[in-house]
């Protein structure tokens, strides 16, 4: 065994038994590499990863390529989901170099850590002949290395990062409408989503459209926002068996699923469908909510309420395998009940995915048309297809299961009680806000250490003395905990959310530049300290921040909170007419400046009551607050005799409402004609 056999991480113990001699990134691993002046090789990827587990057993697993590695290299092996920060810098290397990026990462640097060559996934052949070339070439032309080294360096620290803007600017329909009308361009408006294959949910993209579309009345993108809804949830990608959405499909039709399941998405969509369901309600939004969260409790909670990371696409070495069926194996379940699950999915004889006879379950049709196609009633097709449904996952629960990565982070649990959060709010499930309220606890008790800092990676065994985090971690648990909050009305929450801000603020924040690093003041020093600012599958930590920092200042009454979120926006406002998907969660923070923040407070005795009617209409530029007492700034001299609504707005909030009708006839008048 190498030297990942003491790790905690999933991705490094699958490599634990390689002939390689794996270190660990970390001191022993860079003094030897320049000790003995050797190339490091770093080898990054995740656990759920096909393509990683693809590359293992062809060259990492081969004692022939293990000796060229281990001879000519110190080789590390990076779980990039624990170091973030280690894959930003070589992602950003191998993107400068080919213009593209993935998983698995391997980068060659030299051993003081500056890349010189960089690629994602190699076949057995080529990386052996690559790394005889540069292992040669290091010998041969050091002075060459190093000047690849320099540029391909100071390209890494100028990627992704953006100039100081002074001037104030006024933020206008206008500016959305340029944003939007460049999107619009990349709408697939067949098969919803944007562009072709492969296809990524990008649930903060559906989600920026979905307020813009209400709040701009543009009938356009609501409509291409409903039809992704629809085709992802209708597609492959989701597992109509077991609940939860994979990655991504390979396909543009949503059909064929990258099968590994993410924590990430299936919180964020969480929030997607509830807020879309809260947008124009659709029982099929609630469906996929209610079997998401099912999915995730059932597969991916720890006895302490911290979720896990992942499901991998692999089982029994071959991708799909726990999630495909042949018509044979339906047919073995369901006996007379084969036929009606197999038009309900698509399932046929021949198969419909890449392996001969094996089926992907997808959907074509809503109930009402293919129940009116079969001359059944709707109601009885649902009674038959979902016992039928419930026989199909209680065998496929006999098969292997897939790999579980059974880390616990921080950033990716935030997203999570986000979503519980969010799900509450728009179906008011006790369940769900107890599920919330557990993963609250647990962040706050097992991940966040008594010096107010947050651990990244939950451990039962280590000290939370010098824990490490990044900044993504500390704005996804503030944006949960603030969501916890306005649907609580306990200020707990809400509190917890200003320290851990404030702890961003100090550690993370640069003012001279404007903007968030990614890296904490104390942390290890790499080649480059990077900001995260374009938003991906996961909102950039940067927007995230800015986002929360605005709804913090609203609620704390507090500037520098304010005004570190405006500068935020000022810094970034160049960059989101180019290419909007890339800035989605900006767009929803440029909704908020354009259209103003209704500022919700609701006081008294019935204030929970009055809440959760308020929340039964769409208000996407809103925050909540209240209860029965209160100490928040705005809820100061608003406690009277009675239950009372005041819609507030810039410092000024208008005559108190005694029931919810009249707070949202005050929302219309004043904020929307």
């Amino acid at each position: 065994m190498n030297r990942l056999a003491n790790s905690t991480s999933p991705y490094l113990l699958q490599h634990a038994n390689n002939p390689v001699n794996w270190y660990p990134w970390g001191k022993e691993a860079l003094d030897k590499a320049k000790a003995e002046n050797k190339l490091i090789l770093v080898s990054i990827g995740y656990s759920a990863c096909h393509w990683c587990h693809v590359m293992e057993h062809e060259s990492f697993e081969d004692e022939a390529v293990a000796a060229v590695m281990n001879e000519y290299f110190v080789c590390i092996k990076v779980d990039r989901e624990e170091r973030p920060d280690v894959d930003q810098i070589y992602m950003s290397a191998v993107q400068l170099m080919s213009g593209r990026g993935g998983w698995p990462l391997n980068c060659i640097c030299l051993p003081d850590q500056r890349p010189i060559y960089g690629g994602t996934y190699f076949r057995k052949n080529d990386w052996t002949s690559l790394l005889f070339n540069l292992a040669d070439f290091y010998k041969q032309k050091p002075e060459e290395a190093e000047d690849y080294a320099v540029r391909l360096t100071e390209g890494i620290q100028k990627y992704e990062s953006i100039e100081f803007v002074v001037a104030q600017a006024d933020h206008t329909k206008d500016d959305l409408q340029t944003i939007v009308t460049n999107w619009k361009r990349y709408f697939d408006k067949r098969e919803g989503g944007s562009g072709n294959a492969p296809k990524f949910p990008m649930p903060n993209n559906w989600q920026a459209l979905m307020r813009y579309a209400y709040l701009m009345k543009d009938e356009e993108v609501a409509e291409q926002v409903k039809l992704t809804l629809h085709k992802m949830a209708f597609g492959g990608i989701y597992d109509h068996v077991g609940g939860g959405f994979a990655r991504y499909s390979v396909d543009g039709l949503w059909h064929v699923p990258h099968f590994e399941k993410m924590l990430y998405d299936n919180a964020q969509l969480i929030s997607l469908y509830a807020e879309a369901y809260t947008w124009q309600p659709d029982e099929l939004y609630k469906q996929i909510v209610d079997e998401i969260i099912t999915f995730s409790t059932r597969e991916l909670i720890s006895p302490e309420y911290g979720f896990y990371s992942a499901l991998d696409a692999d089982s029994e070495g071959k991708e799909g395998k726990f999630y495909i069926f042949t018509k044979g194996e339906i047919a073995e379940i369901l006996g007379d009940d084969t036929e009606l699950f197999c038009i309900y999915y698509n399932i046929t004889e021949e198969g419909n995915w890449e392996e001969e006879e094996s089926n992907v379950l997808f959907r074509k049709d809503s109930d009402e048309a293919l129940a009116e196609k079969l001359g059944l009633a709707v109601d009885e097709l649902l009674v038959k297809i979902n016992a039928s449904k419930q026989k199909v996952f209680e065998a496929r629960a006999q098969r292997v299961r897939p790999g579980l990565d059974n880390k616990i982070l921080a950033s990716w649990n935030g997203l999570m009680l986000k979503g519980l959060a969010d799900a509450y709010r728009a179906f008011d499930k006790p369940a769900y806000l107890e599920l919330a309220l557990n993963n609250a606890g647990f962040v706050l008790d097992q991940l966040l250490g008594q010096n107010g800092r947050l651990s990244r990676v939950y451990s039962a065994t280590s000290s939370q003395d010098s824990p490490v985090a990044f900044l993504d971690d500390y704005a996804n648990i503030i944006d949960g905990l603030i969501a916890l909050y306005e649907v609580t009305f306990n200020e707990h929450w809400l509190l917890e959310a200003r320290k851990l801000a404030n702890t961003a603020l100090l550690h993370y924040y640069d003012e001279t530049k404007g903007i968030f690093f990614f890296t904490a003041d104390d942390d290890e020093q790499l080649i480059a300290r990077k900001s995260e600012i374009m938003d991906g599958v996961i909102p950039a930590s940067n927007s995230v921040m800015a986002r929360v920092l605005k709804k913090l200042g609203l609620l704390f009454d507090n500037e520098e909170y304010t005004e570190v979120s405006a500068q935020l926006l000022r810094n970034v406002m160049p960059q989101l007419s180019k290419y909007g998907s890339a800035y989605s969660n900006w767009v929803m923070l440029l909704l908020d400046e354009v259209f103003g923040v209704n500022e919700i407070a609701i006081t008294g005795s019935n204030a929970e009551a009055f809440r959760k009617e308020m929340e039964n209409n769409y208000i996407p530029n809103k925050i909540m607050l209240g209860g029965n007492t209160g100490s928040l700034p705005l809820l100061q001299d608003k406690f009277g005799t009675s239950t009372q609504i005041f819609i507030c707005k810039d410092k000024t909030c208008g005559l108190p409402a005694h029931n919810p009708a009249d707070a949202l006839n005050e929302v219309e008048a004043r904020f929307y004609n």
